[in-house]
């Protein structure tokens, strides 16, 4: 993990908006249509690289593969386990936090559903349930990815000396279990699995990122008791260690957020009641929400939560869930909160969560606009750099 006593650093969390043509070959890919699988591959390559670019030349200095080659943050596993199956009525389930946002506020769900979301997804993202044992077999696919980022970071000029990142879905992620006796056995078996592709990006030279929305919003649950929301907690938190306990946590990123859309949010738990949940996951940096308004004022939890020695915060000071592109002066302003109360070299600029986690047609941020956010955040960090050093 780059860390910096001179200037502060920036990133994002992952995923950006795929290009048209890529979608389009996703698309038949996703439904069983006739697709050219060479022509396909090629489009995935041919995005990666542009992506990366555009990131480095927006001053970002961790880039991504953009998760070009992936139909969903979460989704793309089913690819790469067996054991699991579609649900059967191929749907999603709807989590309790966003059904209860949903019941709280039906007018604004039920426009946006129809506007936002109509048409835009390249396919319907079906639950997974895991109906046998859990097994690693997305090696191939697995290497591509990684071979993709390497070709596009080495085509980079010479001057960009950052660092690239992979994310890949925490075991909390990756379905239903319907073949284990119990949710901890289930979590220990898929954590196992995603063991060979966690070492396997790490082993590539790429710093692995643990995405994990799934434990703000188990938390977010305005039906299930606290505690027990604390014990699939701390579940979940020790089965992502189990799968990192041959990485070394400078090389880890873990994230966590409250869900992609833009929407009212007024169910998200307050940070402080899951930052010590956080802290225990094996990592070398933390990525959170705290751009937009339902959290930004979190910052002041940092005045007693007490960040362990020698790791790093990674806040968002840009958000996913509005295309307004911030004012640098205002990024810097966050990035310095946050720097005042954990210290300047422990704080890296980053995102609110991704800007496209599932392969869309019309994701909710245009990519036009997240270019423009990450120009600002570069300058907002400049700002911030000019003040703390």
């Amino acid at each position: 993990m780059r860390r910096s006593t001179e200037r502060i650093l920036t990133t994002h969390v992952g995923s950006l908006a795929r290009p048209t043509e890529l979608l389009d070959l996703m698309r038949a890919r996703a439904l069983g249509e006739s697709y050219d699988a060479e022509a396909y591959r090629a489009a995935v390559r041919d995005a990666v690289g542009t992506c990366v670019r555009e990131q480095a030349a927006c001053g970002l200095d961790t880039v991504s593969d953009g998760e070009q080659g992936k139909i969903g943050h979460a989704t793309y596993i089913g690819e790469r386990l067996a054991g699991f199956e579609p649900r059967a009525d191929g749907q999603s389930s709807v989590s309790a936090l966003f059904r209860a946002e949903i019941e709280e506020f039906p007018e604004y769900y039920e426009q946006y559903f129809s506007v936002a979301m109509l048409g835009g997804a390249v396919a319907p993202a079906a639950e997974l349930t895991c109906t046998g044992p859990v097994k690693y077999t997305g090696f191939e696919s697995l290497e591509r990815d990684l071979d993709n980022l390497q070709e596009a970071v080495d085509a980079l000029d010479d001057d960009w000396s950052g660092q690239a990142f992979v994310p890949a879905i925490a075991p909390s992620g990756a379905g239903a279990n319907s073949y284990y006796d119990t949710e901890e056995e289930y979590l220990f078996a898929v954590a196992d699995a995603l063991q060979s592709e966690y070492e396997a990006i790490v082993a590539a030279g790429f710093l692995l990122q643990i995405d994990d929305p799934f434990l703000s919003e188990i938390y977010s649950d305005p039906l299930t008791p606290i505690a027990d929301r604390r014990e699939r907690g701390d579940a979940y938190v020790e089965a992502i260690n189990r799968a990192l306990r041959n990485i070394p946590e400078e090389q880890v990123r873990f994230h966590t957020c409250y869900g992609i859309n833009e929407g009212p949010r007024v169910h998200d738990i307050a940070f402080d009641e899951i930052v010590d949940l956080v802290l225990r996951v094996n990592a070398g940096a933390y990525s959170f929400e705290a751009g937009n308004p339902r959290h930004e004022h979190e910052y002041h939890l940092w005045e007693t939560a007490r960040l362990p020695e020698g790791k790093v915060i990674m806040p968002g000071v840009i958000t996913h869930s509005t295309n307004i592109v911030e004012h640098p002066e205002l990024i810097a302003e966050r990035i310095v909160r946050f720097a005042e109360r954990v210290g300047r070299e422990n704080v890296i600029a980053g995102a609110d969560c991704g800007f496209a986690s599932q392969a869309s047609y019309t994701p909710e941020v245009h990519p036009t606009v997240v270019w423009a956010k990450f120009r600002a955040l570069w300058e907002g960090a400049r700002i911030a750099t000019a003040q703390l050093w």
